[in-house]
Order: structure tokens, then C-alpha cells, then sequence
């Protein structure tokens, strides 16, 4: 099978009454099968081939994670078309940049917030055809021709389906390995977003490879958290299901989350360095305001899970009397934190998209949580390494996926080489050849590699610290020890040409906010907040902790704590949560400069 559609149409043939998707709603969890699944495909693929789709053309879905985004996205593969995923924060003018961009002639929203987008912008979009709503509370008295609803374009496909019932199933079987699948833009944190085009071939060479290392099962489960429009949550949430043929489960809402994850418990759970971090500030503050017991029993069992996980991280045997403390320390408390956290099941915890401090790696390690850092982009169609279980290292993005070839340029550039380096961005040819030189995919990452051949990310290379002395520094390394403390959300560290570094501190309001409350200070907004003297102590003390674990060019010379929270909608994070550095350094210059 070459082709996600001819994957899609397999599991359906050998899994047809099998639960395919889970989806919450009011509460109650609604199964569909495979049957159920490739039923709505055909509707809603139907429904397009009705309003004139045609091969190559482009179909944008706009909105949070749900069954009807997987139904548009593999409908669009499957009439030889290409899916474009737009994340759900993007403000109207972003929306506009990609629908035009990608010249999309439909474009699949969730609900009345996203339509509002589209419509403001129609008249800019001359190639747009229909506005598809799958929610349409709100839109009873719209009276735009563009809208029309999910529901009915699934009418009007079953009516299609009745006069030619064999067209669906064939033109799945002619879906051709080459052909351009979905467009994946990337998150934009040095300009305008890139649409990465990514073939059938490259996904499945991809998946082809990461299952040689990650052990996936028909019978798992997993949790769609991240934008569907990220290459990484579209990985497990499409392509490995169509590989493997598990279930994928839709939370209720974010706010549900914690709670639907705890009645699923997943086989696998895959998240970002935000996410990961958030859930050990929770588990840290939670333990703080812990009765005197359960404090204890933490402060205890904490150091034997340390001690057996630094065995196991540096791939030693683990001692009889230690395996035996960390049983005890197993039933005692990280079996309920675990399930606390909604993964007591789970087999695979995967981190990516950028790296994880190294002492989260290790406390995750330590409370029976085994996360392993992945490394990947979407221009090679999702992740390239990947670490075995015995290749996890702190620090580490383990070995090249089997499929995928590496090397190192003289400036410590990763290159990379393989069936799914992406096809190029779309309508930037000039872009595409920059990124693509003789079949190696410059990846604008630095790395090094140890004596076993696992890889170890230093940082972007746009992103490291020349000072003014000459020397380099990786400024994540140093951020992701600050971003360890539960008070810090985020940190930019500045230095590029300059006599020393500096950081711009974003405080993390609700675990501050106990704090202060617990001190009684008082305080009305997160910005009366931030620029407390009491905080900025609170923040000095944290930020001399982590200097001490830096030679003396490395450490934190002065800092500021910024008086708003970093915003998707104001430019500076990517939908991923990244940072915009660009962005952050202009928009934030009086109060860099000030610290020089």
C-alpha cells in the first residue's frame, strides 16, 4: 500500500467493525467504526466531486481537533486533491496569507468563530468556491452563498454516490505514491509561513521507518492534543492509524482534557515541551499544598525512581535491592500519579518539536514516566530519529529512523537524506532549492554525535549566541533550565554581539499566583503581578540558581520580567508555542537595550 486512501480502504476491508474514532460529546463518548469512518469520507469526498473538485485542487480546514477534520482531509487525498491544514488561532489576516497562499478553492470550518475569518476576507479570495461548516449554530440567518453545511455536502454526496457507485473506491485504487498529499506550513518563526508539500510517498516512508522503532499496536489508543494541522499530531492521529490501525480519541475540549485522558488512558501520548512542562509545574505546586504525608512519601520515593532511572538512562543493569525500592516506590506513588495524569496505560511518551530540559527528562524518568525526545520537521514528513527504548539519553534524539541517511556539516548542520524529504514548498521554487542541495535537506539545526551515533540537538542554527568576545553559546540549553522552574513560563535569552546575556522573563501566572497569594502580597492584573518587587526577587533567586550551573560567560547578567504574556495572536508564538525570537527582539528592543 502506497498511498494513505489505499491504507484508509485496507483498514476498513479487515477492521470494518472495529472502533476506528472516539469523539466526546455532552459528556458521552460517541464510537465510530471503520465502516462508520470510510462512509463519511465517501459522503464528504462525494459532496466536493459534486461542487466541481478536480485533482490538485485544495481543500483548507480551519478549526480544533474533531472527526470531520479527518474526514475532509483524507476526502481531499482520496480525489487526488491535497488537504491544507490552518490552525484554529490564526487571526483573519493569517487565514487569508494561507488560503491565498495555497490558491484553496474550499475551505472546511468548525464553527461560526472561524467562518467569521473566511468571510472577512472572501473578497481577497478570488479562487475560493464554498465555505464548508460543520457547526452551524449561529449560522441559521448567514446568508452568504460560500456557506453551505457538512451535513448537507454529505447529502449531496450520497446522491452522487446512488448514480456513480463505483467512482469513490477506483479513483482511491488510482491514488499514485508521488502525488502531493497535504500542505503543512510551517510555523513561521523567522517570517512568513512555508507550505511544505509532503507526498503519499514521503508520509509512508516516514511511518514506514518509525515503526521499526516505535512498537504501535491495532488494539492502541491515543488522544488527538495537538493542532491536527501540525505535522506531528497529524502523524498520530492519520498517518499511524491508517499504518497500524489503532483508535484515535477527541477530547471534549482543553479544558477536559485532563479528565478525558484519565477515561481513556492512552496507549500513547505524544505532546510538546510546553505541555510537558505545564503538567510538572502542576505535579510540583500540587506537592507543595500536599498534606504533610503525601509530601513525604513524595520527597522519599522521588530519589529512588531518580537513582534506578539514571541505570537505566545510561543503559546499565538495575540492582536487585533498587528494583525492589522502585516497586515499592511504584505502588506507593507513581502508580496514582500516573493515572493522575492520565497515563497509567501508556506504553509510548514522546516529546517533540523542540527540545526538553534535561532536568525534566530526568524527573519524568524518575516518577516512572519514560519520555524520549524525538527529532523530526515537516519537511521530512514528521520524524526522522527516534531513540529504541535502551537509546534514550538525557539530552538525546537517539539514531536516524531506518529510511532515513544523515551527516554533519563542518559547522555542525544536520543534513538529511530519504523517501520522506518533503517535495518542496509550495510556490517558492527558489526556497525549495535553497533547502534541498543535491537531494540533502539542510535542516538549519545544529547537532553532534556521540560514540554510540545518537544525536544530540545544540539549537538552531539562526538561533545561537555569538558574544562579543567570539563565544558561541546555545541559548536553549539555558532557557529550558530557567523554563524548569514551575515560576517560569518562558525565557528568552539575549546576547548576539553583546558583552554579556541577558533574559526576558515571562512569569507563569497561576503557579505565581498561589505563590502569592500563599505571601499574602497583593495584586490585581498579571501585569501588577509581574512588576512586583517581591516577584522579581522570587525570579532573581531562581535565575541565580540556574547561573550556577553555567560557566561564568554563560550565566544571566541582568533580566526583566515582561509586563504581558506572550500571545499567538500578537506574532509572538507560533501556534506551537515556540517563540518568535525575530519578533520578541524588535518588539521588546527599548527594554533589551536598557539592559546594556
Amino acid at each position: 500500500m502506497d498511498t494513505i486512501p489505499k491504507l484508509f480502504l485496507k483498514n476498513v476491508r479487515e477492521h470494518g467493525h472495529r472502533v476506528a474514532l472516539r469523539e466526546k460529546d455532552l459528556g458521552i463518548w460517541k464510537r465510530l467504526t471503520w465502516s462508520d469512518y470510510y462512509e463519511h469520507v465517501q459522503d464528504f469526498a462525494m459532496g466536493l466531486k459534486a461542487l466541481g473538485f478536480k485533482p490538485g485542487d485544495k481543500v483548507s480546514i480551519l478549526g480544533d481537533n474533531c472527526c470531520e477534520w479527518l474526514y475532509a482531509d483524507i476526502a481531499a487525498q482520496s480525489l487526488h486533491g491535497i488537504a491544507v491544514g490552518i490552525y484554529p488561532t490564526d487571526v483573519a489576516s493569517q487565514v487569508k496569507y494561507i488560503l491565498k497562499n495555497s490558491d484553496s478553492k474550499f475551505v472546511v470550518s468548525r464553527d461560526q468563530e472561524q467562518v467569521d475569518k473566511v468571510l472577512q476576507v472572501k473578497d481577497e479570495l478570488p479562487l475560493l468556491k464554498k465555505v464548508i461548516v460543520i457547526d452551524m449554530k449561529g449560522l441559521r440567518r448567514y446568508k452568504d452563498p460560500l456557506i453551505i453545511s457538512f451535513h448537507e455536502m454529505e447529502k449531496m454526496g450520497r446522491t452522487l454516490q446512488e448514480q456513480m457507485p463505483n467512482f469513490f473506491e477506483e479513483t482511491i485504487r488510482s491514488t499514485r505514491a508521488e502525488e502531493v498529499a497535504i500542505i503543512v506550513y510551517t510555523s513561521g518563526t523567522t517570517g512568513d509561513p512555508k507550505g511544505a508539500m509532503i507526498s503519499h510517498k514521503g508520509m509512508i516512508s516516514m511511518v514506514r521507518g518509525l515503526s521499526q522503532v516505535l512498537e504501535f499496536r491495532s488494539n492502541d489508543s491515543v488522544v488527538s492534543v495537538l493542532p491536527l494541522c501540525h505535522i506531528a499530531e497529524r502523524m498520530f492521529s492519520l498517518i499511524f492509524p491508517m499504518y497500524v490501525g489503532y483508535t484515535v480519541n477527541f477530547a471534549e475540549s482543553v479544558n477536559t482534557l485532563q479528565e478525558d485522558m484519565k477515561e481513556i488512558s492512552p496507549t500513547a501520548f505524544l505532546n510538546v515541551p510546553r505541555i510537558w512542562e505545564k503538567m510538572h509545574s502542576n505535579i510540583i505546586i500540587r506537592m507543595q499544598d500536599a498534606i504533610f504525608v503525601k509530601r513525604w512519601v513524595f520527597k522519599a520515593m522521588v530519589p529512588i525512581g531518580e537513582r534506578v532511572s539514571r541505570y537505566k538512562l545510561e543503559n546499565k543493569p538495575v540492582p536487585l535491592l533498587w528494583r525492589f525500592l522502585r516497586w515499592i516506590a511504584y505502588f506507593s506513588l507513581f502508580r496514582a500519579l500516573r493515572n493522575q495524569l492520565g497515563l497509567l496505560q501508556t506504553r509510548i511518551f514522546v516529546s517533540g518539536a523542540a527540545p526538553l530540559s534535561p532536568d525534566l527528562v530526568k524527573f519524568y524518568h524518575s516518577v516512572g514516566v519514560p519520555v524520549r525526545e524525538c527529532y523530526g520537521m515537516t519537511e521530512m514528513s514528521g520524524i526522522s530519529f527516534m531513540p529504541k527504548d535502551h537509546e534514550i539519553r538525557v539530552g538525546g534524539v537517539g539514531k536516524p529512523i531506518p529510511g532515513v541517511e544523515f551527516k554533519l556539516g563542518k559547522d555542525g548542520e544536520i543534513f538529511q537524506k530519504g523517501d520522506s524529504v518533503f517535495v518542496g514548498y509550495y510556490g517558492s521554487p527558489q526556497a525549495t532549492q535553497e533547502s534541498i542541495v543535491d537531494g540533502w535537506l539542510h535542516t538549519g539545526d545544529v547537532g553532534q554525535v556521540d560514540e554510540e551515533g545518537i544525536l544530540y540537538l545544540t539549537d538552531r542554527k539562526k538561533d545561537i549566541i555569538i558574544t562579543a568576545g567570539g563565544k558561541n553559546i546555545a541559548p536553549s540549553e539555558i532557557e529550558n533550565k530557567l523554563k524548569f522552574s514551575p515560576f517560569i513560563k518562558e525565557a528568552i535569552v539575549i546576547g548576539d554581539r553583546r558583552k554579556y546575556l541577558s533574559c526576558l522573563i515571562q512569569i507563569d501566572l497561576e503557579n505565581v499566583s498561589n505563590w502569592a497569594q500563599n505571601n499574602k502580597l497583593a495584586y490585581t492584573t498579571y501585569k501588577s503581578l509581574a512588576t512586583h518587587p517581591e516577584v522579581y526577587k522570587l525570579i532573581g533567586k531562581e535565575v541565580e540558581e540556574v547561573n550556577k550551573h553555567f560557566s561564568r560567560v554563560e550565566t544571566i547578567k541582568k533580566f526583566k520580567i515582561l509586563e504581558k504574556e506572550l500571545d499567538p495572536d500578537d506574532e509572538e508564538l507560533t501556534a506551537t508555542m515556540k517563540v518568535k525570537r525575530a519578533v520578541i527582539e524588535k518588539k521588546f528592543k527599548d527594554i533589551i537595550e536598557a539592559m546594556y
